[in-house]
């Protein structure tokens, strides 16, 4: 089919195929994109919708964003906001309006904070600040309970609420700092370190309600994170609604989706250990009662194996008198042994008795000293000696030194 544009001029265009052949060219020269201006003229619907302008210093274009899309927004937009619309070129029929159709809206510098967190976690995570392994596990059964969070949030009495209706008589010590704003990051890392320095809470919840991204920044600070790392407590962070995600969520020990979330993640619930230990003492006594059935049973089947005491004493006797039987043999045989060996002792030492062979006609010779000579080199001429011989021993003087035989 041509193109009716390209036709010759004599044929001519109804307004509709104008409209439609217009929305067609700009639908399909402009796929989505960004764009950033201030809202004006903002209105919302009964249907849902919303319709505004976005402007600059120098021109303007009407906008449309549909129930189903802005739904998804965090807040409304108001007059003056700056925003950064993800959308596309569109063109009312019915009014041939030229319109953007917008599918995503944040406000103006999102981009860059996105950038920035995206940009510390990565950094963070390498750092190993996020790995399993060096979280630590959260105490079932603690005493007191630490919350840093502003005194005067919503999020505080939420999770105060939370405990006392889980356990009343928990222990909770409130370490307040400011939780958004200037300085306030630095503000709850002092917060943080002074719960760790006291070492008075058992574990420590990090909390606060939910807001825009640019309200839970102070979270996504550095600061924060190492604050929290370095954080000897247990750990658990209840910081925004459950599609809320923060750089304190990745380094705490256990990330809960809301501070109430958090305080039942911390707290145990009395009623239910109530019922754990009625269900323990009911399995006790069940137990208690099924372990005297068994030794009723195993005390009626061993009456019927006693014996009389006349009898058992008869049993006894018998027994030891077979174990008398064996010792006494077991004494015969180890004396025995005994004596065998005693004989090989007295044997080996009469062979080695020294008067055993000067019989068979040696002497020992010592010289003044009393020291035996065994070499001629150590002897002198004239030198006396005692010689020792098996029956008596004798003086003589060295007379001659001989050299010894090869």
């Amino acid at each position: 089919m041509s193109n009716p544009l390209s036709t010759p001029i004599k044929q001519i265009l109804n307004v509709s195929d104008l409209t439609r052949l217009t929305k067609e060219l700009l639908e399909t020269s402009f796929p989505l994109f960004w764009i950033s201006g201030e809202i004006s003229n903002f209105t919302r619907a009964a249907s849902g919708h919303w319709y505004f302008s976005l402007k600059d210093d120098r021109a303007q274009v009407r906008c449309v964003m549909f129930k189903g899309r802005n739904s998804l927004v965090d807040r409304m937009p108001r007059e003056g906001d700056l925003i950064e619309a993800r959308a596309t070129v569109t063109l009312y029929e019915a009014r041939g309006d030229f319109q953007l159709t917008v599918e995503f809206m944040q406000p103006a510098g999102l981009g860059r904070l996105y950038e920035a967190f995206e940009q510390l976690k990565q950094r963070l995570q390498a750092e190993g600040l996020f790995d399993v392994s060096r979280k630590q596990t959260i105490p079932t059964n603690p005493q007191r309970i630490g919350v840093v969070t502003s005194p005067d949030a919503a999020a505080l009495r939420d999770v105060l609420t939370a405990i006392r209706r889980r356990y009343p008589g928990m222990g909770v010590v409130i370490y307040p700092t400011p939780v958004q704003g200037k300085d306030a990051a630095a503000r709850i890392a002092q917060a943080i370190g002074l719960a760790d320095q006291r070492q008075e809470v058992d574990t420590l919840l990090i909390c606060r309600g939910g807001g825009s991204i640019e309200d839970l920044w102070s979270f996504n600070e550095e600061v924060v994170a190492r604050a929290v790392a370095d954080c000897r407590l247990p750990t658990i962070s209840g910081v925004g609604h459950e599609t809320d995600f923060t750089i304190v969520d990745f380094v705490a020990d256990l990330r809960a989706a809301t501070p109430t979330a958090a305080a039942e993640l911390a707290c145990p619930d009395q009623s239910q250990l109530r019922q754990q230990v009625m269900q323990s003492r009911h399995n006790l006594m069940r137990t208690m009662q099924s372990l005297l059935r068994q030794h009723a049973q195993t005390l009626d089947y061993l009456s019927r194996r006693l014996i009389s005491p006349a009898q058992q004493l008869q049993q006894q006797t018998q027994t030891v008198k077979q174990w008398q039987h064996r010792l006494t043999l077991a004494m015969q045989q180890q004396l025995h042994r005994q004596q065998r060996l005693l004989q090989s002792y007295a044997n080996s030492l009469q062979q080695l008795n020294p008067h055993q062979v000067l019989a068979r006609g040696y002497a020992i010779v010592k010289n003044a000293q009393g020291h035996a000579i065994t070499d001629t080199a150590a002897l002198s001429l004239h030198e006396p000696l005692r010689v020792t011989l098996h029956q008596g021993e004798a003086k003589v003087v060295v007379t001659q030194l001989l050299p010894p035989k090869a």
